[in-house]
């Protein structure tokens, strides 16, 4: 790649171009897009990083193909770029053929009882993170999540933060960073001010978090402040509304939060990003062209996947005309961005080649940590083994469509079948199980007979809207006891579920609950429950 430019050698409307990070697809064809709502089409990627754009988030594909398409967002930008990705639970959560671990606050609830075993993991998580980020091509890894997830109820956090109680959090955290950022990427502690006692999802419209200074103080910024102290290079911003500090603006958009709090008062001085100003809590309200000036004058340095990538341009540039933000504003931003990328260049530089890093990208422990965390974190009790089958396998799923926690290998799905129980899938799209009695709300007419291994995959997760607290499984565990049906219970994702559903079953049921949804995490589980499978589990005990 030809030399970058210094940004005080490009145009102004470069310049403003190099604040925007958009949205494109890991894998490299257009007719692969998971999400073409906001993945730009190839050509008009193509054609925005020519322009300028300094950034480009990523989801989808393998890691193969990743580290095939960060060489081409590079080539086809000719300068630095910012290039990240969502992957809180280790790079193998988005790209597959990589390492995905279970979440956070698994080793969260650890803490309580093994500090320091917490801690190590935490690092290990992080470089594990940061190592095959790196060799993918990606610079920067969007997490931690450093919001404390004291609501159980809420929708969009839950096992994706890093502990229920400040301490925690703040400490692990802050180990992910520092051992991440050792491996040659930027980190980004999100959401701030801490989004972790919500009861509405900001994907989906604007919550408000009543809390003056002092419970802020208490809760919600000392992981932050143990972020900014570990040296975290960005942090993100959250589309939620803080009444008690700024009653016009929601965080994202006021100088309060972002000026005088983040700044000024917590003295971070990296890169703020805001979180995707296209999610309904911003977009919905202010607009593209309006809520990226907005966020700039706030004190944000990049805006991360405006609605609009032109709108967005064209008002910030009439906003520079028009005094209302003013050169050197710009100009600060800008020296941040160049200080960070200047920071990571040297590790993204001895990367290798794309085949050298895809080849050596898991290491041997790596796997030995997937594992070890999906076990450290397994809870299980009753006596092992299920009635024999003709028996059904219920799966609760959020979405039974392209979900990557149950190809079609998934032990979920084949071990039971071993032993002779059916699958059956439902989802919120899924009516035909359930009928109108709340005491008795599973329609156990229109099942099959037999025994019934219940399996949950229940966790908070965007645009849902819930974390699956609403739905009726105490009264259905009822109800299949009470019919002599239930066999089994294997719950994947949230702990509140498992802790409202264990204390109605008779000790000797055979249950578990892991924190993990993925393959592996499955594996673990039903080993547990004594559902070898055969050796169908393939490679997802590895």
């Amino acid at each position: 790649m030809r030399p970058a430019p210094d940004w005080r050698q490009l145009s102004l409307p470069q310049q403003v171009a190099r604040l925007l990070v958009v949205r494109g697809s890991g894998h490299l064809g257009d007719g692969q897009r998971r999400y073409p709502r906001w993945e730009l089409p190839n050509a008009e990627l193509k054609r925005l990083l020519g322009e300028g754009v300094g950034g480009v988030i990523l989801l989808g594909g393998s890691a193969a193909e990743l580290r095939w398409r960060t060489d081409q967002l590079r080539r086809w930008a000719g300068h630095d770029l910012l290039l990240c990705a969502d992957v809180e639970e280790g790079v193998g959560q988005r790209f597959e053929g990589a390492s995905w671990l279970v979440p956070p606050l698994a080793i969260g609830r650890l803490h309580g009882s093994d500090q320091a075993r917490a801690l190590a993991l935490a690092a290990a998580y992080g470089r594990c993170t940061g190592r095959q980020a790196r060799l993918l091509g990606l610079n920067w890894v969007l997490a931690p999540v450093c919001d404390v997830n004291n609501n159980p109820a809420n929708p969009v956090i839950n096992v994706r933060a890093w502990g229920e109680d400040p301490a925690t959090a703040g400490r692990l955290a802050a180990a992910f960073i520092t051992a991440a950022q050792a491996e040659g990427v930027l980190c980004c502690a999100k959401h701030f001010p801490g989004h972790g006692d919500t009861a509405s999802d900001s994907h989906l419209e604007l919550p408000v978090l009543p809390h003056g200074r002092g419970r802020l103080e208490a809760v919600e910024l000392p992981p932050f402040r143990a972020a900014i102290a570990a040296g975290v290079a960005t942090v993100m911003t959250a589309h939620l509304q803080l009444p008690e500090l700024d009653p016009g603006r929601p965080a994202t958009l006021s100088p309060v939060v972002l000026d005088q709090l983040l700044r000024r008062e917590l003295g971070f001085g990296g890169l703020v990003v805001t979180d995707a100003l296209v999610m309904e809590a911003i977009a919905g309200r202010w607009g593209a062209g309006e809520a990226a000036v907005l966020a700039f004058e706030a004190g944000a340095d990049l805006l991360l996947m405006p609605a609009d990538a032109n709108v967005a341009m064209a008002a910030l540039l009439a906003a520079l005309g028009s005094g209302r933000i003013s050169r050197e504003r710009l100009e600060l931003s800008l020296q941040r961005r160049e200080r960070a990328l200047e920071a990571v260049a040297p590790a993204l530089a001895g990367a290798g080649s794309g085949s050298e890093a895809v080849e050596g990208l898991e290491s041997s422990s790596e796997r030995a940590l997937a594992r070890e965390l999906g076990e450290v974190s397994l809870q299980a009790q009753g006596n092992p083994g299920l009635p024999p089958g003709p028996g059904l396998n219920l799966i609760r799923l959020d979405s039974t469509l392209a979900n990557p926690c149950l190809p079609l290998m998934a032990p979920a799905l084949q071990r039971p079948a071993q032993s002779g129980y059916a699958a059956c899938l439902i989802d919120g799209r899924s009516p035909s199980p359930w009928n109108s009695n709340s005491a008795a709300p599973l329609a156990l007419e229109r099942l099959p007979p037999g025994p019934v291994l219940l399996q949950l995959f229940v966790r908070g997760n965007p645009f849902r809207g819930s974390a699956g607290g609403e739905e009726p499984w105490p009264a259905v565990i009822s109800q299949l006891l009470a019919a002599g049906r239930l066999a089994g219970l294997a719950i994947y994702g949230s702990p509140y579920l498992w802790q409202a559903l264990q204390p109605l079953l008779p000790a000797g049921l055979p249950a578990a609950y892991s924190p993990g949804q993925m393959p592996l995490a499955q594996a673990i589980l039903l080993d547990a429950l004594d559902l070898t499978g055969g050796g169908l589990e393939g490679g997802f005990t590895d």
